[in-house]
């Protein structure tokens, strides 16, 4: 009958037992990266402790598709550092170099300037518009760490969505079948 044939009838007998237990194993593993996302974000002091690269505008640096560990802590920005921004309006964190800091010395409050090592220019025409630099609340983190090339499984499942549907539905019916 051939593998597609005892697919269909290891799926037609799955008793009723079986398939809450896969659904609870599901609950876990769902749960589980749940909780250890929280725990990074704990640990890491980020809203976001990891990223993906999704441009070459840190190139030589960072590729696109590179992983970006993130860390945020107490201590000032310094220029030179590597961060990870939001910016209003926009979406999508941004991770670009800093090169410029301006402290306040009356409130203490800083404001950063940041370039991608592959621009020409300063980030000022991707700020906000009238928005000249970045605030702490902008900052998501610090580059504490990085993992070259990891990040282009998700740069190809949000470019081309069916491989993200064919992955998840593999993973579905490996689930579904599982006698284990």
């Amino acid at each position: 009958m051939g593998w597609f044939g005892d697919t269909v009838d290891s799926i037609k007998s799955i008793q009723i037992r079986q398939a809450l237990t896969q659904a609870i194993n599901l609950g876990l593993i769902v749960t589980s990266a749940l909780i250890i996302w929280k725990g990074l974000m704990l640990v890491t002091g980020s809203e976001s402790p990891v990223v993906v690269v999704l441009s070459e505008s840190m190139e030589p640096g960072f590729a696109r598709g590179d992983i970006l560990l993130l860390h945020m802590n107490k201590d000032p920005i310094c220029a030179g550092e590597i961060v990870v921004f939001n910016v209003d309006g926009r979406p999508i964190p941004i991770v670009h170099r800093v090169i410029k800091v301006h402290e306040r010395r009356d409130t203490g409050e800083y404001y950063v300037l940041t370039k991608g090592d592959n621009n020409p220019d300063d980030d000022r025409i991707l700020y906000a518009p009238g928005q000249r630099w970045l605030q702490k609340h902008h900052i998501m983190g610090k580059a504490a760490g990085f993992l070259p090339y990891v990040g282009w499984v998700t740069i190809i499942m949000t470019e081309k969505p069916i491989i993200k549907y064919i992955i998840i539905a593999a993973l579905g019916l490996l689930v579904i079948t599982s006698k284990d």
